[in-house]
């Protein structure tokens, strides 16, 4: 098995998140796997999947450079998503992954809610 590659300063210089992630994920846009697709491939160009995942946690408090990757990440999420959507995942002390997490189960829960919606006004229409 060959050992992941460290993680470079490539990643923490890009800023321009929305030249690589064009959409803006948003909760009425039903947008997610798009958006998701676009993301995790971005971040495995930068090799930086461990920090949507959690394969890849802090050592502890020194350990810089785990905090400043993770915290790129997580601005690149917060730089990809609607303001409203903002507002209801942005919280203090959490870890990118477990951002990505809370934006995974809002969509989630919110596609088959949809679903069920669609189903009913199908049934509802008169031809």
């Amino acid at each position: 098995m060959a050992a992941t590659a460290p993680v470079t300063d490539r990643s923490l210089s890009l800023t321009q998140i929305k030249a690589h992630i064009p959409i803006t994920l948003d909760m009425n846009q039903m947008n997610y796997d798009i958006w998701r697709e676009l993301f995790e491939t971005h971040c495995h160009s930068f090799n930086v999947l461990s920090h949507l995942d959690g394969s890849l946690t802090s050592t502890g408090p020194e350990d810089t450079t785990w905090s400043q990757t993770d915290g790129t990440v997580k601005m690149w999420i917060y730089g990809t998503i609607s303001e409203s959507l903002l507002k209801l995942v942005l919280k203090t002390k959490c870890t990118a992954s477990e951002l990505w997490t809370t934006i995974e189960n809002l969509f989630r829960d919110n596609k088959e809610a949809r679903a069920i919606q669609l189903e009913n006004e199908l049934r509802q229409l008169q031809i």
